[in-house]
């Protein structure tokens, strides 16, 4: 994140950053149950379990916090690496999160957004170019309407901005950056939104997050809520 605010200890427990085996930071992501997180499409697409662990209760890129490795990642069936239409995906993690003050679920967006929201995202991604930070940063910024969005951006771009889409926006110098790919948009409570793409870094366009609401379906009586279509490709699979 790009002009962000160094996160506090516990202060966002539902963020949790996606690593490779050897423990490199890649993209963030939302708890969203003891078993379950979520993150972006392209984060998670081709990769294998074993290349894909799950780190949650830190702050810190690279230190601290639990390491669960993966049982399944479930992308999105109709995810499109052109459009990036549907950039959503799911870990299901071998061991259970023990949840604390450090580590906690975090609900998924039912309602849809509109414009003027405040709405906070969160990620370890880069600060400048080539600069990856170091502890959790957080960025609060209002949400678009859609045709806005599109009509900040080029006409190529404009056509990335589906319904399944919300875009942020704050200032030129402010946003999302590489490694800021998968982690949440929050607002009142609950996940909104998940970082699918920007113009790099910080350079006065609006940043496009998958809308959590569009796929929000169905709950457990445990608060699980799981998306729609990735349901189904659990239960079918």
């Amino acid at each position: 994140i790009v002009g962000g605010t160094t996160g506090g200890a516990g202060q966002f427990p539902h963020t949790f950053s996606l690593r490779t085996s050897g423990n490199a930071h890649f993209c963030g992501g939302y708890i969203i149950s003891n078993r379950w997180v979520g993150s972006a499409a392209h984060c998670t697409l081709g990769r294998t379990l074993a290349s894909t662990n799950s780190v949650v209760g830190t702050n810190h890129r690279t230190t601290g916090g639990v390491t669960h490795a993966s049982a399944r990642i479930v992308n999105h069936p109709s995810y499109n690496s052109n459009t990036l239409a549907n950039d959503v995906s799911m870990v299901q993690t071998v061991t259970t999160i023990t949840f604390n003050s450090l580590a906690q679920s975090i609900p998924l967006g039912s309602v849809h957004i509109g414009a003027g929201v405040s709405a906070t995202a969160t990620g370890w991604g880069e600060t400048s170019a080539g600069s990856g930070a170091t502890n959790l940063q957080f960025l609060t910024k209002l949400t678009l309407t859609n045709e806005d969005c599109r009509s900040r951006h080029s006409t190529t771009n404009a056509a990335r901005v589906h319904d399944s889409t919300i875009c942020t926006f704050l200032r030129e110098g402010a946003g999302m950056c590489m490694g800021d790919s998968g982690g949440p948009l929050s607002a009142g409570g609950s996940v909104i939104g998940s970082v699918s793409w920007g113009i790099v870094c910080a350079q006065g366009f609006p940043d496009v997050f998958a809308r959590i609401s569009r796929w929000v379906y169905f709950a457990f009586n445990f608060k699980l809520i799981l998306i729609f279509l990735l349901f189904l490709a659990i239960e079918l699979g």
